[in-house]
């Protein structure tokens, strides 16, 4: 039991989840729940992803490539970057196969609303990893369609790096909700590449994945996203959660956790990251956004969502 609904003193709810927690020589501090099951890891591999496309020659870098390994929340600065990676590789939002969608933040998604805009293939949350893996395409000489099916060069690619990321072999691969494939691997897995990220060679594909997270956090999250409160708050960590209740983070010096909410509920991901990185050992520095969830009646505070581990 990781995480419990607490509303007026009284506990309406609870969420069952599994997470590892890694010191900084990669031993096994914590493991709580299965965490050597695959699970699908969402958008919590596209750091993986976007080293592959550094590999296969795509030019990222800087913002550019933090909102290529994000999920952005469709503020107006993320989409210009993403508008940037498909003019420069001489495509339109049409050569894009993830679908339309709102943008991920309710303000920005009521905004476009307001302003008569209509969701698109760009405003969807995971519109910069596509721009980045058809720049990807472009550079290599890789055919641009069907460059989401797994058997293109650039999925076998990625499915190589996050195997070699991990240490593991891919268990399962599915289609995560942009059409892309998802790749699943158990969570000690994602907590060991998050750990090779932060750890890896100056100026290698993975290296510069993480230094242009961790340079440009508000392009992997947006304004009102606990990635980017994190790799914020905690100068040198690299964060990034996945759908369904999927979360990662490593710090600089090769601390490292991932876990999994079972039932997928983004709720309860904050309150137990949080629990997490002060077990981890991570001092009173945590943005005091981070893992704050309230609950709510009658328009007041009654109560929170907070970590029962």
């Amino acid at each position: 039991m990781l995480a419990e609904v607490v509303r007026s003193g009284f506990a309406e709810s609870r969420h069952r989840g599994s997470l590892v927690l890694l010191a900084a020589d990669g031993g096994e501090v914590l493991a709580l729940g299965d965490v050597t099951s695959p699970v699908g890891p969402r958008s919590a591999n596209k750091p993986f992803q976007a080293a592959a496309m550094l590999r296969a020659g795509a030019p990222l870098a800087g913002e550019q490539l933090a909102v290529a390994a994000g999920s952005h929340a469709g503020e107006p600065f993320h989409l210009e970057r993403v508008a940037e990676i498909l003019a420069a590789a001489g495509l339109r939002e049409a050569d894009l196969h993830n679908p339309s969608a709102p943008p991920l933040d309710p303000v920005e998604a009521e905004a476009l609303l307001a302003s008569g805009g209509r969701p698109s293939r760009v405003t969807m949350n995971c519109s910069g990893k596509h721009a980045g893996m058809l720049a990807a395409c472009v550079a290599a000489g890789w055919p641009v369609e069907g460059y989401l099916s797994p058997e293109h060069p650039l999925q076998r690619l990625v499915s190589a790096e996050v195997a070699d990321a991990t240490g593991e072999p891919v268990a399962h691969t599915g289609t995560d909700g942009c059409g892309a494939p998802v790749l699943a691997v158990s969570l000690t897995g994602l907590a060991h590449a998050y750990r090779r990220c932060v750890l890896a060679e100056p100026d290698t594909p993975r290296r510069r994945v993480a230094d242009a997270m961790r340079a440009h956090p508000e392009y992997v999250g947006g304004t009102r996203r606990h990635d980017t409160w994190l790799m914020r708050g905690l100068p040198g960590a690299l964060a990034k959660m996945g759908a369904e209740g999927v979360q990662a983070v490593a710090l600089p010096d090769g601390r490292a956790l991932a876990l999994k909410i079972e039932d997928g509920a983004a709720r309860a991901v904050g309150p137990v990251l949080r629990r997490a990185l002060r077990l981890l050992g991570v001092d009173g520095s945590l943005p005091g956004l981070l893992g704050d969830a309230p609950v709510h009646g009658g328009g007041f505070r009654v109560g929170e969502i907070r970590a029962s581990f």
